[in-house]
């Protein structure tokens, strides 16, 4: 099997989001300090973008949720692959994620995180899917909202590829 992957999202339209995101985020804890989690691997390229926009100090931590494996759609079955370094005891933190697809990890990730006790807790992801969900999640910052295709770069792959992608691609699988 191949892959073709066509542009859906340009380098410049992602970094311009992200720049309004940052601000919005800035704007949003002007005072603060903001605690943002990345949910990696995907996050990690959106987070470290974003980071660099927010005016207002920022503190990170990383953590690992798998529920995809090696398939273009989510198995349902949430996995930690790796924890929080840090307590989240009554800090403002803000999880941020390459996609919010069904929903069904989020909504896991963020009443596990709310058990924690948090000051304050929003989401904020790069690409929200949400004709595809099936778990209400509120999302407080979205980068994009998308069609169902199945997409990659700037963090999100397929089988560990094309993470490093500048933009915002779909993939197009072909029998060969």
């Amino acid at each position: 099997m191949s892959e073709k992957v066509t542009v859906m999202l340009s380098e410049e339209e992602v970094d311009k989001r992200i720049q309004e995101i940052g601000e919005q985020i800035s704007k949003d804890y002007e005072g603060k300090q903001v605690h943002l989690v990345c949910v990696l691997k995907g996050g990690s390229f959106f987070m470290c973008e974003l980071a660099k926009r927010i005016s207002v100090p920022v503190s990170l931590d990383f953590m690992s949720v798998s529920s995809y494996g090696s398939e273009t759609k989510s198995s349902g079955v949430v996995k930690i692959v790796k924890d929080l370094d840090e307590p989240l005891k009554d800090k403002d933190v803000v999880v941020v994620e390459d996609i919010v697809d069904s929903g069904r990890t989020l909504s896991y990730l963020l009443e596990m995180l709310r058990d924690r006790g948090p000051k304050s807790l929003r989401l904020c992801t790069l690409l929200d899917k949400p004709d595809r969900r099936v778990v209400d999640v509120h999302v407080d910052y979205t980068g994009f909202q998308i069609p169902d295709e199945f997409v990659v770069g700037y963090g999100l792959d397929y089988n560990q590829k094309y993470r490093n992608l500048p933009y915002i691609g779909m993939v197009k699988l072909d029998e060969e």
